[in-house]
């Protein structure tokens, strides 16, 4: 499996290696070590969630609080869509920047978003089925969401705007400054010691069974 660090800090982009044969595909979707040893602990999966979205769907900015946050494992499964991760931790030297990553069914990348940033992505095919792997539960008191179309992000579709699908509560969620002055963004240092925690935690299991 590749792996490659995106341009904002802590998101991975994986590869796996794939083995065809007359019979079809093999590949190793998730390896748990090729993640841990990336982002220095284990993925602590507590929920797998699936989507189903046509065309032009976006989903997202979504986000929730930290700690404990949701970190997500994302790959898709069918078809295709182009993955965000936005750096929304204040005070983070990539405040409002974002990187993206083409998950498909032919190269069958998976993409890592770590706790505190906001995740979205568009689809570029009708079905096109995400996985995603979180490491909490759905807590809706916990969770929120940014416009996918605030033009301060300026998040980059390859779909004129009047073809572009968004929920009700998406449209409606507010822009990156007016999450800003709500309070609702975490901010970077938090997100920081809670990757440190989870660090020291692993590192101490090891320790453990050794």
């Amino acid at each position: 499996m590749q792996i490659r660090e995106l341009s904002i800090a802590g998101t991975f982009e994986f590869t796996p290696k794939q083995f065809a044969d007359d019979r079809g595909t093999f590949l190793e979707s998730y390896r748990f070590d090729a993640i841990a040893e990336a982002i220095g602990h284990p993925l602590d999966v507590r929920q797998s969630n699936v989507s189903v979205s046509r065309k032009g769907v976006v989903r997202g900015i979504h986000f929730a609080d930290v700690p404990r946050g949701q970190a997500k494992y994302v790959t898709a499964v069918r078809g295709a869509v182009m993955d965000y991760c936005i750096d929304i931790r204040v005070g983070s030297p990539t405040f409002g920047h974002w990187d993206a990553v083409l998950l498909d069914d032919r190269e069958r990348r998976s993409i890592y978003v770590p706790e505190g940033l906001g995740h979205a992505f568009v689809a570029l095919t009708d079905d096109a089925t995400v996985n995603y792997l979180v490491t909490d539960v759905f807590r809706p008191t916990r969770e929120h969401g940014i416009n996918p179309l605030d033009e301060t992000i300026a998040l980059a579709f390859d779909f004129p705007a009047s073809e572009l699908v968004l929920s009700e509560k998406d449209v409606a969620a507010p822009t990156l400054a007016q999450a800003l002055d709500a309070g609702l963004l975490p901010t970077y240092d938090e997100c920081v010691a809670w990757y440190t925690h989870l660090n020291e935690l692993a590192a101490l299991t090891t320790e453990k069974d050794s």
